[in-house]
């Protein structure tokens, strides 16, 4: 503190500190014993060989062979061996020979092995934010004749209406 040697530190140096790359997680593991009810998010990878009951949002998700998941699967990546029963919105995802999925896929990449069971439809995404953004798309069947009803309730401004008379007051 008092002394005129200067310390072999440079203040500018405590600052950078070794900077070595963080090695990923493991991914986490639901064994064949264990059912969950309820929903899983993660940042980083999981996989599943027991039951699920609820949704899944995860970065990649691997579904063993004897996984049953029920529930909407939102992830970047997605390998299916097991059984889905549920939406899946992923950019890549592949269902393995021994999948069995019921259920729409929304997808950038979709790859399906011989064998595997698909019933739904298969949605190709082309903006990846469509995945991500986790809002609820809604669409709404409108009966033909009340949107005519509708449309016809208004002339537009400026143009008088064909089927009115102008009435002039005295």
């Amino acid at each position: 503190m008092f002394s005129k040697t200067k310390s072999s530190k440079d203040p500018g140096q405590s600052v950078q500190q070794d900077q070595t790359p963080v090695k990923p997680a493991p991914p986490s593991i639901l064994s064949t014993d264990l059912k969950v009810k309820g929903d899983l998010i993660s940042a980083g990878e999981i996989q599943i060989d027991g039951a699920v009951d609820g949704d899944i949002r995860t970065v990649s998700l691997l579904v063993g062979e004897s996984a049953v998941i029920k529930g909407e699967i939102i992830a970047d990546k997605v390998r299916v061996h097991g059984t889905v029963n549920g939406q899946i919105k992923a950019r890549t995802v592949s269902l393995a020979k021994s999948a069995r999925v019921t259920g729409d896929i929304l997808h950038e990449d979709l790859s399906i092995e011989t064998g595997a069971f698909l019933e739904g439809h298969c949605k190709r995404i082309e903006k990846p934010q469509e995945i991500d953004d986790g809002k609820v798309n809604l669409m709404v069947k409108k009966d033909p004749a009340a949107v005519q009803q509708k449309t016809n309730m208004h002339p537009p401004a400026g143009k008088p209406d064909e089927n009115k008379k102008a009435v002039s007051t005295a």
